[in-house]
């Protein structure tokens, strides 16, 4: 057993598996949730779990109330939306050692903020997860975490998280951490992207006529604008960056497909916030692709069109569809010809 104690911040798809798969492997595991139906649930009768198409109920302990928590904490993995890190982290700042920022997007700089970047370790998160409802989540696929210090620098609060993290699955320790962040928001900016504007898989999205298109030039305007920021940029599920932003058109398909065949089944987060009418992370997913390249002076149109459809459907302007690849592939037509 891992001699540690986890709080897990925000227990969604990622967070929840987390803490359950943690669950017995680590001294302890405790779980912080606004959602009281779901903390309910979660403490009795049990996260409801499936795994790769193996179910198991899994008892956890679970607050909605941050002054309830029973103890400090040496790690706090932080795995909320970033529209609800603040009210969640302001009144955490001195009930953990170490944040972990788990998040998708550019979240942690504004973890780092809100308690203190001498405290701060990131993560990515490779494994993809789905929420179902109240006290039940799936995991769909198995991939590992990344973790690594800001400047890159090797600590012993790396080694035990290492620790704590390969309970729940492999983990890779990296001395390139904001490249290996950049490279994930590469794959979140491409097919969460498109998830949430398409309502489709990621594999549906790959099969698609134009989708497979559209993925594509998305790939190169955040390849572009990682690289104009200088980052070495990682491979990620087996396919090197520069091979999905290839002009070469059997070179990009073959990192399609690699990729493919570890993600098709997964479903995207922001897809599944939408459904549940909730703030999802564009801003810092495809928006961090626009506002970096503004910085660096790297055009973003596709992007930016992302960015518009979710936040139009946020407002009621129409629902997730397939229509959408084809909107985008007209603006990558315009684009191209320009």
């Amino acid at each position: 057993m891992v001699d540690a104690d986890v709080l897990v911040v925000g227990a969604g798809a990622i967070g929840g598996i987390t803490a359950a798969l943690m669950q017995g492997e680590v001294r302890r595991v405790m779980v912080l949730d606004a959602d009281e139906e779901h903390v309910a649930a979660l403490r009795d009768p049990g996260l409801r779990l499936e795994r790769l198409g193996e179910a198991s109920r899994v008892k956890l302990d679970a607050y909605a109330d941050a002054d309830d928590l029973p103890a400090r904490a040496d790690f706090a993995l932080v795995t909320l939306k970033a529209a609800y890190l603040e009210p969640a982290l302001a009144p955490l700042r001195d009930r953990a050692d170490t944040f972990v920022s788990l998040g998708n997007g550019l979240v942690q700089d504004r973890v780092a903020d809100l308690v203190g970047a001498e405290r701060l370790l990131i993560g990515t998160v490779e494994w993809g997860a789905t929420n179902l409802g109240p006290g039940h989540l799936a995991k769909t696929t198995e991939a590992p975490f990344v973790i690594g210090e800001p400047d890159g620098s090797q600590s012993e609060r790396v080694r035990r998280l290492a620790e704590v993290l390969g309970t729940v699955t492999d983990v890779h320790v990296s001395g390139n951490i904001s490249g290996q962040v950049w490279s994930k928001l590469l794959i979140n900016s491409t097919w969460s992207g498109l998830g949430a504007a398409s309502g489709l898989l990621y594999g549906e999205i790959a099969e698609h006529r134009v989708g497979r298109r559209v993925a594509l030039a998305i790939w190169r305007e955040g390849f572009a604008v990682g690289r104009a920021q200088g980052l070495e940029l990682h491979e990620q599920v087996g396919v090197r960056a520069e091979d999905m932003a290839s002009d070469d058109e059997a070179t990009a398909d073959r990192a399609v497909e690699t990729m493919m065949a570890k993600l098709a089944a997964t479903k995207a987060s922001m897809l599944q916030d939408l459904e549940r009418g909730v703030p999802c992370e564009v801003d810092v997913i495809n928006g961090a692709v626009v506002e970096r390249g503004r910085e660096h002076g790297v055009p973003t149109p596709l992007n930016a069109k992302l960015v518009e459809l979710v936040h139009g459907y946020e407002s009621g302007e129409g629902e997730p569809s397939p229509e959408a690849l084809e909107l985008l592939g007209a603006a990558l037509a315009d684009r191209d010809h320009g």
